[in-house]
């Protein structure tokens, strides 16, 4: 029997690294508006905002010089406003994402009953997160109203007392709780799709055992969702802590400073007292303690997410 030739693999390469060579460049350019994109438009403001923290840079008056960290030194020892403004966002970024998150969880559940009319009901509990950020937050400053808005109505309808809402420096927080609250469609979506995977037999064997619905609850559908848990944990706090829209339109970061979120904050230093590179600063900084918090419920996360392949 006759062998034909080894062939070697190197002449094969030879032979087909032009037309490699042209599959790069063509793939290099259909990705190159996207690779410009990022270099100037993140990367690029990226790299000059961490720049322009350590100088002392005037918008209006286009004037710019090097102070080094004096930014920094500044915020930590003599803006009152930064430890408002830090207490304010902790206090409503740990709030709102537990309280979105077990509505969330909540709202999926309901959404995942085999009930009459279930996808009408799945579109009405979705509708919240469709409506623009300006709109919504108009219309709740309308319910809010403490004379004639509607959540006062009700409460008087019920003779119960009311409440200032949104214009009471004690009630302002809970009061856009409440509000993201209502826009928990979003995560309750994500919640349907993995309560989709709860395995039945599982649940089965849980009514065997002779378990109830609690069981049920606790032992299979938290474990199955806990990835789900720990995604919309971090998305949640993240966006919590970049909050700006609610005090931005509803509040000004009133009553008496109560509202004041940290991004409020540095909007009012960028583009309000044109202080560039003392907003860019503060910036830098709720990056950081975005990241320690997300490293930190990343290795929290080991010890309670399960995954049904490992861990």
């Amino acid at each position: 029997m006759k062998l034909e030739p080894a062939v070697n693999s190197k002449v094969i390469n030879k032979k087909k690294s032009p037309l490699r060579r042209k599959e790069s460049i063509a793939g290099y350019l259909f990705t190159l508006p996207a690779i410009l994109g990022l270099i100037l438009w993140t990367i690029g403001p990226i790299i000059a905002s961490l720049i322009l923290s350590f100088t002392d840079y005037k918008v209006i008056a286009s004037s710019i010089s090097w102070i080094g960290f004096e930014n920094y030194i500044r915020i930590f020892t003599e803006d009152l406003y930064f430890k408002q403004s830090v207490v304010v966002t902790f206090y409503f970024a740990f709030v709102s994402t537990f309280a979105t998150l077990g509505a969330a969880l909540f709202v999926a559940l309901l959404m995942n009953l085999k009930v009459k009319g279930q996808s009408v009901w799945r579109t009405i509990y979705y509708l919240p997160v469709l409506v623009p950020a300006v709109a919504s937050n108009i219309l709740w400053m309308w319910l809010f109203n403490p004379e004639f808005g509607l959540l006062n109505s009700i409460l008087r309808l019920f003779g119960l007392p009311t409440s200032m809402w949104i214009f009471d420096e004690v009630t302002v927080i809970p009061s856009l709780v409440l509000l993201s609250i209502w826009g928990c469609g979003g995560a309750a979506l994500i919640f349907l799709a993995g309560l989709q995977d709860v395995p039945k037999d599982q649940m089965e064997a849980v009514d065997l055992d002779g378990g109830n619905v609690w069981h049920k609850f606790r032992y299979v559908t938290i474990p199955t969702l806990s990835p789900i848990i720990f995604f919309n944990l971090i998305m949640g706090l993240i966006g919590a802590f970049q909050t700006f829209n609610q005090a931005y339109i509803m509040t000004g970061g009133g009553p008496n400073n109560a509202s004041l979120f940290y991004v409020y904050l540095i909007y009012r230093e960028a583009f309000v007292n044109s202080n560039m590179g003392y907003a860019s600063a503060l910036a830098w900084i709720l990056f950081l303690v975005i990241s320690i918090f997300t490293l930190f419920i990343f290795k929290w996360g080991r010890s309670w997410v399960y995954y049904g392949g490992g861990r």
